[in-house]
């Protein structure tokens, strides 16, 4: 797509930069002896334990033949130790020797050393921002790779794995919500200023009232950044009915299950206090929110044209009884 062209570019622009910085392009790597190809294959046998030259070649998206001289040269070397096999006596097992955790160990210092001396040149905001999509980016890359739903799904578990659910006020919450809803309604559906505006006075106003047992709001963080949010309003509707506002995840956290793990907390405070409902406004066209909505036990009670977001939308209500009621 031409739109894309430039955003492309400027990602293999960076990664071209990422093999050079990090010493791709000489024929050793991280202060050893080794090929980049040998010392990734000591890591993975660190991180595994042990494996066989077929379980490593795996890992390495590597062909058999290329791997099984690597190994031979790191045996040769005193980096690795093989034995057979306990169920398959013509297979070997490779461990790392004595002499090969050290080699590990000093990988890993020049590695910290590595990170650690750029990410000083970024601000706090930077460094979460370049571990999120860093990660998320290399499991989509290995995603592509295996070519598969299966390694599709193992990549959006990975790069949610880390994300741990919050509840209560968070430093940087009101500004970092009316970001992500901003950014995202903005490059979807157009949405501008008047929209940012008024999701970042509902979450401050409704911020200073956390105190009271009857309002709550949760936050998905990865590495210290938020990146999802969902909050419950006991007081703005009255009649002993919930709220449920700002509902939202980061994109590259979306389809691992988060959204599910937010909704499901506020659920579960909703029936907990014992709100006769739990109501939701937003609007035609979100299909994977509103499939997640009705999962929760929402239903559909009423739609007309609007615009109280400032654009001209379908505006929907969605109505959740409490169980049992």
């Amino acid at each position: 797509m031409a739109a894309d062209t430039p955003f492309v570019n400027n990602i293999r622009a960076a990664s071209r930069t990422m093999v050079r910085e990090l010493g791709f392009m000489a024929g050793t790597l991280a202060a050893t002896p080794y090929s980049a190809s040998a010392v990734h294959a000591l890591l993975e046998i660190d991180a595994h334990g042990q494996v066989t030259a077929a379980q490593l070649a795996e890992f390495l998206g590597l062909d058999k033949s290329s791997v099984s001289r690597m190994l031979a040269k790191l045996i040769a070397h005193g980096e690795l130790q093989e034995q057979p096999c306990a169920d398959d006596a013509r297979a070997k097992q490779l461990q790392l020797s004595a002499q090969g955790q050290r080699t590990v160990a000093g990988i890993h210092a020049y590695g910290q050393t590595q990170v650690r001396s750029a990410l000083a040149q970024l601000n706090p905001s930077l460094q979460q921002a370049v571990a999120q999509g860093l990660g998320a980016y290399a499991q989509a890359l290995r995603a592509h790779r295996l070519g598969s739903t299966a390694g599709l799904t193992s990549s959006t578990t990975s790069a949610t794995s880390s994300i741990q659910i919050h509840s209560g006020y968070r430093p940087g919450l009101i500004g970092r919500i009316a970001e992500m809803h901003a950014v995202f309604y903005a490059k979807h559906w157009g949405f501008g200023a008047f929209f940012e505006g008024k999701v970042a006075s509902g979450i401050a106003e409704f911020s200073g009232r956390l105190g009271e047992p009857c309002n709550q709001i949760w936050t998905a963080v990865q590495n210290d950044r938020i990146v999802g949010s969902v909050a419950i309003d006991g007081q703005d509707l009255g009649n002993n009915q919930a709220h449920l506002r700002w509902f939202i995840l980061d994109e590259g956290c979306r389809g691992g299950g988060i959204g599910r793990q937010l909704m499901a907390q506020a659920m579960a405070f909703c029936d907990q206090r014992g709100f006769a409902s739990t109501e939701l406004w937003t609007f035609q066209g979100l299909d994977a929110a509103r499939k997640l909505y009705e999962s929760m036990g929402f239903a559909l009670v009423h739609e007309a044209a609007g615009q109280q977001w400032g654009s001209m939308v379908v505006e929907q209500q969605f109505s959740r009884r409490l169980p049992g009621a």
